[in-house]
C-alpha cells in the first residue's frame, strides 16, 4: 500500500513486475553460461555442467578405468554428476533466491503469484 492510504499506483505496480521479470530472465541468461563443476574419487572423474545443470563436460583420469570394473567407474560418473548438479542448484539459489522472494508476493497485486 502507498503511505497515507491511497491506492498503489497501477502503472507503477506493473513496471516493478516488469523490471522483476528482466532481472529473472537476466539472472537466468547467466547460469546457463556460467560453468560449475563437480567431482568423485578424488577428482578421477570430474563433471562440468551449466548453472542451468545442463552437463558440458566429462573428465575420466584413465585411472579410473579398469575393464574388470566398469561398474565402479558408472558410480564415480554419476557421483561427479551429481555433485556438479547440487553445484549447479547451490548456485541457483544465489542467483535466483532474492529474485524469487521478490516475486514471491510483494507486489501487492491481488491474484497475480508475484
Amino acid at each position: 500500500m502507498i503511505p497515507g492510504g491511497g491506492q498503489p499506483n497501477m502503472q507503477q505496480l506493473l513496471q516493478q513486475a516488469q523490471k522483476m521479470q528482466q532481472d529473472l530472465a537476466a539472472a537466468q541468461e547467466e547460469l546457463a553460461r556460467t560453468p560449475v563443476e563437480g567431482s568423485a574419487g578424488g577428482g578421477l572423474v570430474k563433471a562440468t555442467v551449466t548453472g542451468a545443470g545442463e552437463l558440458q563436460a566429462l573428465v575420466i583420469d584413465p585411472k579410473a578405468v579398469d575393464p574388470e570394473d566398469t561398474e565402479t567407474l558408472a558410480d564415480l560418473v554419476l557421483a561427479a554428476v551429481r555433485d556438479a548438479n547440487a553445484a549447479a542448484q547451490q548456485l541457483q539459489q544465489q542467483k535466483l533466491g532474492p529474485l524469487a522472494q521478490g516475486l514471491g508476493g510483494g507486489s501487492g497485486i491481488p491474484g497475480l503469484p508475484f
